[in-house]
């Protein structure tokens, strides 16, 4: 059972990159901004900087997975935008994990 949803429209993404607050890190930059659907909404993009798209395949699985277990610790009511970077694809999923986690504590969205 899924606790989230995907954001798929251009201008939801395009809202978060220009609204949203950013966190870096070398492998994963996230977008966090509150939204008015009372519900927890993601999107993941990867540009072609990532690679061919077997690496920016993989860069998305890797995100997923890492964000899996993780909706039940997260506030509903934002939308989250992860941007995969050159390095995502060199990661296990346990590793960005604690890397998206760290991110979205100092995001302030975890319960």
């Amino acid at each position: 059972m899924e606790e989230y949803v995907s954001i798929n429209l251009n201008r939801d993404f395009q809202r978060a990159y220009a609204k949203g607050k950013s966190f870096v890190s070398p492998v994963l930059v996230t977008y966090v901004l509150k939204n008015r659907k009372h519900a927890l909404r993601i999107g993941i993009t990867t540009s072609k900087k990532t690679g061919n798209a077997v690496r920016r395949n993989r860069s998305r699985r890797i995100i997923r997975e890492a964000f899996r277990t993780m909706p039940r610790e997260i506030k509903s009511g934002f939308d989250l935008v992860f941007v995969a970077r050159a390095k995502t694809t060199k990661m296990k999923s346990t590793d960005l994990r604690c890397v998206m986690m760290q991110q979205l504590k100092s995001a302030g969205v975890l319960k």
